[in-house]
This record gives structure tokens, sequence and C-alpha cells, in this order.
């Protein structure tokens, strides 16, 4: 009988440890009185920094020529903010038997959010799929997100996603619209530099979204937000984020091969539409859930590195598949090129 081969290690992101570490942080040394106002304003210029670096490294023309193949990318969309918010809602009927309703708030918002970009492009490559269009993919999600998420939390959080109001809805359109606008504006200027230094920026990146964690964890031990949070309620709320995945990954494979996807489009679309941005998502929850964001904000990181594990076991099987079998084999590259207007670059 032949032995199933286990993963040699499972990709427990070392970033994620960062942002538990800075959760224990907050949990700890919670900033208060005038610091909470210091770090408060901190995170504030952070996430307004953090959009305008999104603007800056956004290629227009990269992102108009890969409308060509606009069937994957209405699809990977409607994946992330059609289907998701769906199962987000029917999610409601979950309450309060396994999901207290500032966790089914902050679950709500996470199947609002924008599809990742680097984690698409990794598993996309390692499974032999369609790279270029995994790229195109998640600029598109993640470019559309920045407008769609903020509209789809006005309309299906309301008043009940923890202070959202109209004043948050400007709130984000000088926090987050703004600066990305900016970005977009002045990039004929500064893209160069943002290029050269993209290891240095994305550094300020991660030290940006670690310092939002901060604030908004530190708001809520201040606030006394977890103590309405018990061990069994986190091992629910963990349940129903395993099915939410293990939903979301068979329909995107098995429901674009009923669209008609060959192999290496298939791959794409598990990976982009499956899948959500802690990065995008973290910084539009500071600004939406103001001092809730702790709890709104739990369920997408717990759901990241679920994501992250799920998907590399499935990439690796899907990269066996081809050795094994070659008529699955993806698509002649001239023709998955075409389809993604990108050309056959890998990533």
């Amino acid at each position: 009988m032949k032995r199933l081969r286990r993963p040699s290690r499972l990709p427990i992101d070392p970033y994620l440890a960062l942002l538990i570490g800075t959760v224990g942080i907050a949990a700890l040394l919670p900033a208060r009185g005038t610091a909470s106002h210091v770090v408060s304003g901190a995170s504030t210029a952070a996430i307004a920094f953090l959009f305008f670096l999104y603007g800056a490294r956004l290629s227009t023309r990269e992102a108009l020529d890969g409308f060509r193949h606009w069937r994957l990318h209405v699809t990977v969309l409607a994946c992330t903010f059609v289907i998701f918010p769906l199962l987000g809602l029917a999610a409601c009927g979950l309450v309060p038997v396994l999901l207290s309703q500032p966790l089914y708030q902050g679950l709500l918002f996470l199947t609002l959010a924008p599809s990742t970009i680097q984690s698409s492009i990794a598993f996309t490559s390692i499974a032999r799929g369609n790279v270029p269009a995994a790229i195109c993919a998640g600029s598109f999600s993640s470019l559309v997100g920045i407008v769609v998420t903020p509209l789809l939390a006005a309309g299906l959080l309301g008043s009940g996603g923890g202070g959202f109001s109209a004043h948050s809805l400007v709130t984000i359109v000088l926090q987050l619209l703004v600066p990305f606008a900016a970005g977009q504006v002045l990039r004929p200027w500064i893209g160069g530099f943002v290029a050269r230094h993209r290891k240095v920026l994305g550094l300020v990146d991660r030290g940006s979204i670690l310092l939002v964690v901060y604030t908004a964890f530190s708001e809520g031990v201040v606030r006394g937000i977890w103590h309405r949070v018990s061990p069994l309620r986190l091992g629910e709320l963990l349940l129903v984020e395993a099915m939410l995945l293990a939903v979301m990954l068979t329909l995107t494979w098995y429901g674009a091969r009923a669209l008609g996807f060959g192999r290496g489009d298939r791959i794409a679309i598990q990976f982009a539409g499956s899948k959500k941005s802690l990065a995008s998502g973290l910084p539009m929850a500071s600004v939406l859930f103001g001092a809730h964001a702790s709890l709104a904000v739990l369920p997408l990181m717990l759901f990241h590195q679920m994501q992250l594990m799920v998907c590399a076991v499935i990439a690796k099987r899907r990269a066996r598949d081809v050795v094994e079998d070659p008529a699955a084999s993806a698509p002649p590259a001239a023709e998955s090129s075409a389809a993604a207007g990108t050309g056959p670059r890998r990533g």
C-alpha cells in the first residue's frame, strides 16, 4: 500500500507570529490615557501612508492590459465580492448558537475584504497554474476592494458595524481613497523610487499594520472587550471559518470547470477567489470599526493563517498531479499568456 506523504512543514507565516505577538503586547501593555491618543494618531497616519503606497505601486498600464482576460477577472471578482458576502449573510443564522454578534460582524467583514496578491501568485506558481492571470486577478481585486469593501460594509453592516456611520464613510474617503488617489497621481514621479526601495517600503507596510493591530487590540483591552470571548467561542469561530473556506475552495474549482476554464485558469481562480487579504483588511477594519476593531479583525487573522495552510497543501497536490498525469497539464503557454493579456512571465 502506498503511504501518503505529509508536507514537510506547514506554512506558519512568520508575520502572523508577529501579529500574535503584537496582540500579546497589547494585552499586557495596552496604551492608556495620553499614550492611547498618540498611538491612535500614529495609526491613522500609518494607514493613510499605507494606501498612498498602494496607489504609488499600482501600474495603471498593466491593470488595463489585464482586462483582456476579462472572463477570469469577472469570475474572481464575483467570488470575492458576491459569493463570499452572500455566505457571510447566510452565517447570521449561526448567531447566537455558534457565533456571538460581535464575532459575526467580524466574520461578515471578512467576507467583504479583497483577495490577496502575493500568496495567490505564489500558490498558483507552485501548482503550475496561470501565473499572469493570478497577478492581474489579485491586483484587480485589491484595487476594486478599496472602493467596494467600504461600500458593502456600509450597506451590509450598517449601524451594527460597531459604530459605522456616515462620519465613518467620510473618514474612509479621507483616510483611504484620497491617499490612494494621491499615490496614483504622483506615481509618474515617485514610481521609480518606490520600485527601487520595495524591500524597505515593504517593512514600512508591515510595521504599519502591526501598529494598527496594536492600536485596535489595545483599545479592546482597555474597554474590556476580550472578557466577552471565551475559548469555546473561538473554537466555534474556527469551525465556521473552516466550513467557509471549504465551500469557497470547492465552488471556485468546480465552478470554474463548469464555466469552461482550462486547468491553469482554474488554479488561478481557486487561489485568488477563495482567499482574503490581511494587509488590506486590517487597516480598513480599523477605520470602519474604530474601538470595536479588535474583535472585528480576529476572524480575518484566523482565516488568513487557515487559508495559507490549506492552500499550501492543495498547491503541492496540484503540482504532483501534473507530474503524475501529463494530460492534466496547463494549456499551451502561448494560449495561456494571450488569455491573460500579459505575456509568459512567471511570478
